[in-house]
């Protein structure tokens, strides 16, 4: 071997290649093995000084790829059906130390090993570092090898390998995935006197259900160690969501970005509202985290709560199965340990209580809209041609009657509504009424054989108010409204009100209020008139001794025969500043 015995980076570089050609003929199959061949058999000249220095660059780059780091949490990546292999070498002297490895499968279920070769650990350590002492070894060198299988494991749980280990065997991690591309997290660490990356869980890991409501589930655990120990650096987080449990916290999070949505890096720096995504809420109260994400399979709640081991999960929805997983955290390392995940069903939301209906009598209902509870109303026909009547005083508001059972009308109501329906003698209508806003809402219902004269008044096609700009002065407007074929009668009040009260005014007004609930000054006048031609059925009023340059709110009453008040929609208009 003329060219290779010539040459000193032949020589430098050929005992290290020699080692890992050893390591790699056993498992690695390492793309390098292949060029110390090539210098063996005389088919590459030894390189010029620049890329001498570019090979050394790169064969450190390599040998570091595959070093495990002691002490620090690695990220893997893994390829599907592509195993990724790391290894780690102790230091002389660490002769029968112990050791652990924890592995973190992210999504799906892995399979890994922890392989040991038993050679000169001392000579392959030294190699795996570049130690000059290597460089005059001859070819006769070989040390005698067995590589054994000491741990394997292969699902998505969190699993913590603990040995001892001997200067005299290199150690060889392999990952597989053989679902889909994933990732994992490894830590790997020779000490075991300066504390846990993780935190400790307690003998006992479940978390215990002690309390369950329509919409409440109370949750106990036993303490960390680590909180009981290190208290302003450890903490508790809670994930709520009605698909599955999570085995780790990391699991969690790919999980939830998998469904469209970025993530904070964990719960325990989701601290920061600047890092919350558009379907994420965040709720802070009483020293508590939650951040809702919002996500296809439902929703997702976080909430960390500090290092109490005992809360009560509000605001869930009756009737539904809910998973719930406990980690402590790191917040220092943001390292976590996650509990034995449990789940409960909420127990089914009671039946609303019924209201009966009687004939031509009127029910006033006032909606929540804040929890969406529905209101039922219930009539037992004594005719088979009956109206349903429905007054909206406010809000908005969402009405659903069925007949024995079947649906007959559903609908937003908006001002006032009938429904005339026909049936059979003592057939049964229940009427369900909801509010569509998160505001509460208001509505009044009557129900009466169709032939009874009801007791709502006969509506105008509209409840619009009109007022004419060219007939504005300084000190009177004129207002005009339609009325109906029927004789009514019409009372008509003024308020003076505010620029920043317009908004107010409109959106707060009750729509089922009368007269009543006005101040006597604000009367204006009260008048009586009819036209049996639609077309001609328009009044109008000139109101006089106004101030120039205000707003003023119009109302308009009808009063039908019996007595019940319809109030037309309001209407603000601004005398002339000058004339």
């Amino acid at each position: 071997m003329p060219e290779c015995e010539g040459s000193k980076w032949c020589g430098d570089h050929l005992a290290r290649n020699t080692i890992v050609l050893k390591m790699s003929w056993f498992w690695f199959s390492l793309p390098l093995h292949l060029l110390t061949v090539a210098c063996l058999c005389h088919s590459i000249k030894a390189p010029t000084t620049s890329s001498q220095q570019s090979f050394k660059t790169n064969l450190f780059n390599f040998y570091h790829s595959l070093i495990l780091a002691d002490g620090k949490e690695t990220t893997v990546h893994l390829l599907k059906d592509i195993p990724k292999r790391y290894y780690f070498v102790l230091e002389e002297g660490n002769a029968l130390a112990p050791f652990t490895i924890t592995v973190t499968p992210c999504d799906v279920p892995i399979e890994w090993s922890i392989l040991v070769h038993k050679a000169s650990a001392s000579f392959l350590g030294k190699a795996a570092r570049g130690d000059h002492a290597t460089q005059d070894i001859s070819k006769s060198q070989k040390a005698p090898s067995v590589v054994s299988t000491i741990f394997n494991y292969k699902g998505n749980s969190v699993e913590t390998y603990m040995g001892m280990s001997s200067h005299s065997a290199l150690y060889m991690l392999e990952f597989l995935s053989t679902e889909r591309d994933t990732h994992i997290t490894v830590y790997l660490t020779t000490d075991t006197t300066s504390g846990h990356l993780y935190p400790e869980l307690p003998m006992d890991p479940r978390i215990d259900v002690i309390g369950i409501g329509h919409t409440t589930v109370t949750l106990t655990w036993k303490h960390s160690p680590s909180v009981l120990q290190h208290r302003e650096n450890i903490q508790y987080c809670l994930l709520v969501n009605e698909k599955h449990n999570y085995k780790s916290l990391c699991a969690a999070e790919t999980a939830i970005r998998s469904s469209g949505m970025k993530l904070p890096s964990t719960l325990a720096l989701s601290l920061s509202p600047y890092l919350l995504e558009p379907q994420q809420v965040m709720i802070l109260s009483n020293s508590e985290l939650s951040i809702i994400n919002k996500v296809s399979s439902g929703e997702v709640r976080q909430i960390c709560m500090g290092t109490k081991n005992t809360y009560t999960v509000p605001n869930l929805s009756p009737s539904t199965q809910y998973y719930f997983d406990v980690f402590v955290v790191n917040l220092l390392t943001n390292a976590s340990a996650a509990y034995t995940g449990t789940f409960a069903r909420t127990l089914e939301e009671p039946e609303p209580k019924v209201m009966e209906m009687k004939d031509g009598k009127i029910i006033q209902v006032v909606l929540d809209g804040k929890n969406q509870k529905s209101y039922s109303l219930q009539y037992q026909a004594r005719h088979k041609r009956i109206q349903f009547t429905f007054q909206l005083c406010r809000g908005q508001v969402r009405v659903h009657i069925t007949k024995n059972g079947k649906t007959v009308a559903s609908e937003n109501i908006s001002g006032l509504r009938y429904f005339s329906l026909k049936g059979k003698l003592l057939d049964t209508y229940l009427v369900q009424l909801r509010s569509t806003e998160e505001s509460n809402s208001s509505v009044k219902v009557q129900v009466s054989p169709h032939f009874q004269k009801p007791l709502f008044p006969l509506l105008p096609e509209s409840l619009k108010i009109k007022s004419f700009s060219k007939l504005r002065t300084c000190n009177s407007v004129t207002i005009a409204w339609l009325g109906t074929q029927e004789e009514s009668k019409y009372c008509v009040y003024k308020k003076r009100i505010e620029e920043d009260q317009v908004w107010m005014e409109l959106q707060s007004v009750d729509r089922c209020s009368g007269p009543e609930s006005r101040h006597k000054s604000e009367k204006v006048l009260c008048k009586y008139f009819y036209d049996v031609n639609l077309q001609r059925a328009v009044t109008s009023e000139t109101i006089k001794g106004l101030d120039a340059g205000t707003l003023y709110l119009f109302d308009v009453y009808l009063f039908g025969p019996s007595g019940i008040p319809i109030r037309y929609h309001s209407k603000v208009v601004k005398t002339r500043k000058k004339c």
